[in-house]
């Protein structure tokens, strides 16, 4: 098959490698083998690329977390899936197992999801890791509930577009930040009720205006330093701010006790990482909950690249280059 090796750290033209390597083959009796139709591309590929995956001696190896695909084979003790089924997930790609930069794949069935029937496969691709991530900082951190308003930062952007839609399809009332013109139409059509171009205005004081001084009740974080440490200030009493990223070790946390502001980390590699089979289960019903709301016509992803996976390294160079709208896709 073929596939893209990353055979060390460095330059995504230099270290992404179009190879021919062997199909993986199914090794345990829960396993389902997919032929990929599409992955997506996160900036976690980038991040690993940049500075190596999380296990030692895994060279070389194949990123993307995100695939949607076709079940080509199933292991005896199989239940959920048969051959000719779609499937979409969130699996591998960190250094461990094999990612999705391939056009095969094999994991444990539990692991994968029945496709929406309403996307194609490039937009299935695109969406798991970045749906999971949005649902479980707004509803599994933060307890987002109808009527609570709610500030996503990078709106336009992989996480912030589902972000927004999610907290609309939940009944709160939605700002986001943008950063050009463009992307405050992307984010218009999605249901933002407050835009802010944040290099024309101060998205502290537009949110304290458009709260009447109250602030928001939860602040989804996906850039960090400055944008974190000034979040703090945009908050409401006993607001909920959840952030991707390490806030760093010069934040001023005298604004958020002040305000009794609950403090929350998202990073949904972790069940992958530490192999947490309960909250792998939980990733997993998170799809299938939005796979309904995409089947009810309230989310839809935002794809703004689909190249062949060839071009995987341009892929990376167009996220680092930065201000992507939506998500890019390898497709097989």
């Amino acid at each position: 098959m073929k596939a893209i090796h990353m055979t060390g750290t460095g330059p995504a033209n230099e270290v992404l490698q179009l190879v021919e390597t062997p199909e993986p083959e199914i090794t345990t009796p829960t396993q389902i083998k997919v032929q990929l139709r599409a992955a997506g591309v996160n900036p976690i590929d980038t991040k690993l690329r940049g500075r190596g995956v999380f296990y030692a001696d895994a060279y070389p190896a194949i990123l993307g977390c995100d695939g949607a695909g076709i079940v080509t084979a199933t292991g005896r003790d199989t239940k959920r899936f048969r051959p000719g089924d779609a499937v979409w997930f969130c699996h591998g790609g960190l250094g461990g197992a094999p990612g999705n930069y391939a056009e095969f794949t094999v994991l444990d069935e539990s692991e994968a999801e029945a496709k929406p029937a309403a996307l194609g496969f490039e937009e299935a691709a695109a969406l798991p890791l970045v749906l999971i991530t949005a649902w479980e900082a707004l509803f599994d951190r933060a307890r987002l509930v109808e009527n609570q308003t709610v500030l996503v930062h990078a709106g336009a952007g992989g996480v912030g577009h589902v972000a927004i839609q999610l907290a609309k399809s939940a009944g709160a009332r939605v700002a986001t930040t943008v950063s050009t013109p463009e992307k405050q139409a992307v984010v218009q059509q999605l249901g933002a009720d407050k835009i802010i171009l944040y290099r024309d205005h101060d998205f502290v004081d537009a949110i304290m205006e458009w709260t009447g001084g109250h602030g928001v009740d939860v602040i989804l974080d996906s850039l960090g330093g400055e944008t974190f440490r000034k979040s703090l200030s945009a908050a409401s009493v006993y607001g909920q701010v959840v952030t991707l990223l390490d806030p760093g070790n010069d934040v001023d946390w005298k604004e958020a006790r002040n305000r009794n502001l609950g403090i929350h980390f998202t990073l949904m590699l972790t069940p992958m990482l530490q192999n947490l089979r309960e909250a792998r289960r939980h990733q997993g019903t998170i799809l299938a909950r939005c796979a309904a709301l995409i089947a009810d016509g309230k989310l839809k992803p935002l794809v703004s690249h689909v190249l062949p996976l060839e071009d995987a390294a341009r892929a990376h160079q167009l996220i680092e280059a930065g201000h992507v709208q939506g998500k890019i896709v390898l497709r097989m």
